[in-house]
């Protein structure tokens, strides 16, 4: 490692957070020219390709990121869970998380910004602001003095999704007005706030790839792709200078990758049409029937409705692991124009370690690029396409680091170890 200190209390880190932005988007951008002052960082430090979670969202993939845990370690499997005796949704939220983030741990003064799945803020050493799904400003920021400064200059907390349906031309102003609040924000708090670890994230980019990622890399509205990476590049390059003048540790991460939608899959219509799931509101989980074996939750979970573990449960232990292999024989059978839509199929043990592996699903799918996995009961079809037009990719996230890190096979979880031996 080329960085040296006297005191513990003088080091310092530096990650910027890019939602969402694959390791081969970043090489073709590069290529390109678009993306020149992070290209040139590289020439320093390594960028490398990194797994993400599993599953591959963004509230496990941060969880684990912030905890260096597996999600049976830290309890957070998805965006939703429900209640095992009503099948109600649930959202868990950063008080749900059962492992302390690293910093707690190690009692890093921290400046954390817009970290998905951190609502609401919660009290730590320095300053935290929430990110997705934060639902009230004040309640996502910590201390109440770091709100009064957000709030005077309209900081945004997140942008509105739905005009990417309704009007793009009116979610692309407000994209980039919420970027600018952002950086706003984040160039803010490096400058006026006492930390060792600063950790700000770009949510921006998740929130354009899911809509328009059919662009990314040409067509309708390359342009605006251009533009945003241009001044996220911009950003970065200003972030890093920063760094480096600190003579800290620099690191942009990505908690997955992203790739173009062939189509979206119904796997709770695949567990209708094949008997395995009954409703009576096709609608509603929670009008599920007695005799129903299986369901689904986002992003590709599969739960094996089990006596004692669920208020219908109706699939006795005896016949758990049976049911199991039978359904992953047929899972991997669905084919979308002649081609197989899943990648691999997990059981839960092989995937998830720790006292909450319980927690997880008995099954994850993961899927091939292309085809986007759903837990919707309310389709009628069993393919189809709606509004997004790129998905998580598992294997396509991305970390840089400015000196040239020896490893491989990186993951997500391997980041909060990494950062946290610069502070030994």
């Amino acid at each position: 490692m080329i960085h040296t200190y006297r005191k513990q209390k003088d080091r310092k880190v530096v990650i910027i957070g890019l939602d969402g932005v694959p390791y081969t988007l970043l090489v073709n951008y590069i290529s390109r020219g678009l993306m020149p002052q992070f290209s040139e960082l590289c020439k320093n430090g390594k960028l490398l390709r990194m797994n993400s979670s599993l599953p591959e969202i963004s509230s496990v993939a941060w969880s684990s990121f912030m905890t260096g845990k597996n999600p049976g370690q830290h309890g957070i499997f998805g965006f939703m869970e429900i209640d095992r005796q009503s099948y109600e949704y649930r959202f868990p939220n950063f008080t749900s998380l059962k492992e302390r983030p690293f910093w707690e741990k190690e009692n890093i003064q921290t400046v954390a910004l817009n970290i998905p799945q951190t609502y609401p803020a919660m009290p730590i050493h320095g300053v935290m602001v929430s990110g997705f799904v934060a639902l009230d400003l004040k309640k996502a920021t910590y201390p109440e003095r770091i709100f009064d400064y957000l709030n005077k200059i309209n900081y945004k907390i997140d942008v509105d999704s739905k005009k990417a349906v309704e009007d793009p031309e009116a979610f692309f102003i407000d994209l980039f007005e919420t970027f600018s609040k952002r950086k706003q924000a984040m160039e803010y708090l490096y400058d006026n706030e006492e930390w060792q670890l600063f950790i700000g994230t770009i949510t921006e980019t998740d929130r354009l790839h899911h809509f328009f990622f059919d662009s990314a890399e040409e067509g309708k509205y390359f342009h605006v792709f251009e533009r945003f990476y241009t001044e996220l590049d911009d950003f970065i390059g200003t972030m890093a200078r920063k760094a480096a003048k600190d003579n800290a540790v620099f690191l942009t991460c990505s908690d997955h990758g992203f790739t173009s939608i062939k189509t979206e899959v119904y796997l709770n219509k695949w567990l209708i049409e094949n008997g395995y799931l009954s409703l009576n509101d096709r609608k509603k989980l929670s009008t599920l029937v007695n005799n129903s074996k299986a369901f689904c939750l986002d992003p590709s979970r599969i739960y094996i409705n089990l006596e004692g573990k669920y208020g219908k449960g109706s699939v006795k232990n005896s016949d758990y692991e049976a049911l199991l292999s039978e359904l992953k024989e047929k899972l991997y059978e669905i084919q979308f124009e002649g081609q197989n839509i899943i990648n691999k199929i997990y059981f839960n043990r092989e995937i998830f370690q720790g006292m909450y592996a319980s927690m997880g699903p008995d099954l994850y799918l993961l899927p091939n690029y292309g085809f986007d996995l759903k837990g919707s009961v309310s389709a009628d079809t069993l393919f189809g396409i709606k509004h997004f037009k790129g998905m998580h990719t598992y294997d396509d996230a991305h970390l840089f680091v400015s000196y040239l890190l020896q490893t491989e096979n990186i993951s997500i979880e391997h980041i909060a170890e990494i950062i946290a031996g610069h502070f030994k």
